[in-house]
């Protein structure tokens, strides 16, 4: 076996995994399993350790790594694992020089290579020639987070944030044009504070908008994960000028009540949400937006929550990330009154519910309807909105007009036209 990597959590650490495998390799590591963590809540750490035992079961032989953002803020519980042969930091996971074979067979109290993620200052721009299995790829553009959200535990898992220089950012894309793939999607922890370190303090809108007009073969660009209340105004003219940016955002919402998101300590108010989507509607009537939503955080009463399952129908999201509140220790909000953990989940369950039903709404508008599909794996696609669609006959890299003839519980149904203009 060579390199293998497990990844749990954000479109980050899956851009992370193939630079990881790349760099352990260039070291002359073979025969390894390299678990990339996840520490956005309580379940993740759990599943991420499960899988550990489980490399170790079906891997005896092999060498076990344990890296990412849970790595980084338990890396202790980790290091203790008698599966685990090496913990590594986010700070150091990205480079070569980690993952030499020297590194290994030190005594268990040395094992545990985790370093003060708050020092980094800077953020490489790693090239990658693409991504294993995908047609769309991911580039990272920023890393990190200054704010400190009362239930978050990434800023010390990723230090403070800190921005790809842009010539970088749109080298790597034209690689990954070169190379064949069609959608490039933009990531990071906290994207749209991009480029306040760098020279010119720079802005995701100003990056947007240099990457189409130095990359004019990409198809195709996407914006993942956004904090609304940092869109900056190049970034809407971008969405209302160039179709190549993707209909779709998922807003880092959080929640839909103003005094929740006050014990949050987010910058948003639920007035300030609704704004931003309007905003964008009004630019790019076909836009979609997704949310992340916290379920039961601590002092959330029934009005509370009644505020933030209404507003999944007001703003119209289609794409819920629902998360029951997990208390992280040495947060703030862990200190906070508690909501139970099955009054949690119920809640949790009721706004999932509320999103499928504004998904099979669009999923329903949409039959009938011309969409340009980009397939990713054989027989099944996405389109710009970024609704999976079976399309038959179809292969990884197409790039198609579809004609939508049907819904399924998973997605959209579609026969082939002709390559997308």
């Amino acid at each position: 076996m060579a390199v293998q990597t497990l990844t749990f959590g954000c479109r980050l650490n899956a851009f992370e995994a193939e630079v990881m495998k790349t760099e352990a390799q260039k070291a002359g590591l073979d025969n390894a399993v390299i678990v990339n963590t996840c520490a956005v809540t309580a379940e993740a750490v759990r599943q991420a350790k499960q899988a550990v035992r489980k490399a170790r079961r079906d891997n005896p032989e092999a060498r076990i790594i344990v890296t990412g953002c849970a790595a980084q803020t338990e890396a202790r519980s980790f290091g203790d694992m008698p599966e685990v042969d090496l913990v590594i930091g986010n700070a150091d996971k990205l480079e070569a020089k980690s993952y030499a074979p020297m590194v290994f067979g030190t005594p268990l109290n040395d094992k545990v290579q985790v370093n003060d993620i708050m020092s980094v200052r800077e953020t490489a721009g790693h090239l990658i020639e693409g991504m294993d299995g995908r047609a769309r790829a991911f580039v990272q553009v920023q890393n990190g987070c200054d704010h400190r959200c009362t239930f978050c535990i990434i800023p010390f898992g990723r230090g403070p944030s800190r921005s790809v220089p842009m010539g970088l950012v749109v080298d790597q894309c034209k690689k990954l044009v070169a190379n064949g793939y069609k959608e490039v999607v933009l990531t990071g922890v906290d994207i749209t504070s991009y480029g306040g370190d760098l020279p010119g303090t720079p802005t995701l809108g100003k990056l947007a908008q240099a990457i189409l007009r130095h990359v004019p073969d990409l198809p195709r660009l996407r914006i993942s994960s956004i904090d609304s209340i940092e869109a900056d105004e190049a970034l809407y003219d971008v969405v209302a000028g160039d179709r190549r940016l993707m209909p779709h955002l998922h807003l880092s919402l959080q929640s839909g009540d103003d005094m929740i998101l006050k014990r949050m300590k987010r910058r948003h108010s639920r007035a300030d949400a609704l704004a931003i989507v309007d905003k964008l509607r009004s630019l790019r009537p076909d836009m979609v937006f997704g949310a992340d939503i916290i379920a039961g955080f601590p002092t959330e009463d029934d009005a509370m929550f009644a505020n933030t399952l209404a507003i999944v129908a007001e703003a119209g999201l289609t794409y819920l990330h629902v998360f029951p509140y997990s208390p992280r220790p040495g947060t703030p909000a862990a200190r906070m009154p508690q909501v139970s953990k099955a009054v949690a989940r119920e809640r949790a369950a009721l706004l999932r519910a509320a999103g499928d039903r504004q998904w099979a709404a669009l999923a329903a508008a949409r039959v009938g309807q011309i969409e340009h599909v980009l397939v990713e794996r054989e027989g099944l696609g996405r389109t710009e909105q970024f609704m999976p669609v079976a399309v038959p006959g179809t292969q990884p890299g197409d790039l198609l007009a579809v004609r939508i003839t049907g819904t399924t519980p998973e997605g959209l149904v579609g026969e082939a036209l002709q390559a997308a203009a």
